[in-house]
């Protein structure tokens, strides 16, 4: 292990300064064509993503509609059936209602004739 002194200490930070100095004056600045090129592929991505969002929220929408106009019909569709039924119910009680009502009668009837 070798002992470094202070003015050895010093040296090795100045010239590491000096080193990061350069590093961060050969960036290019914001006007360089490479780095306008760069902001505008930046900025083609991020509508590109804005663009796909916008169509996943479109068809969402359109799902969600579409989801909506189905239940509906699905609704109307259960309570045109019931409708249904319930005249089929109520049209089969005024028919056996009429059945019962003519055999009643038929009993009178056979009654009367026996007298």
């Amino acid at each position: 292990m070798k002992n470094k002194d202070f003015g050895d200490r010093l040296s090795a930070a100045k010239s590491a300064k000096q080193a990061m100095t350069a590093k961060f004056l050969q960036r290019p600045g914001y006007d360089d064509p490479a780095v306008a090129d760069r902001r505008a592929a930046r900025a083609a991505v991020s509508a590109a993503r804005d663009a796909r969002l916008a169509e996943r929220e479109a068809a969402r929408r359109a799902e969600n509609e579409r989801l909506t106009a189905e239940r509906e019909f699905l609704a109307i569709e259960q309570e045109a059936q019931a409708k249904h039924a319930a005249a089929e119910k109520q049209e089969s009680q005024a028919r056996l209602e009429i059945e019962r009502k003519a055999a009643r009668d038929a009993r009178y009837a056979a009654r009367k004739a026996r007298k």
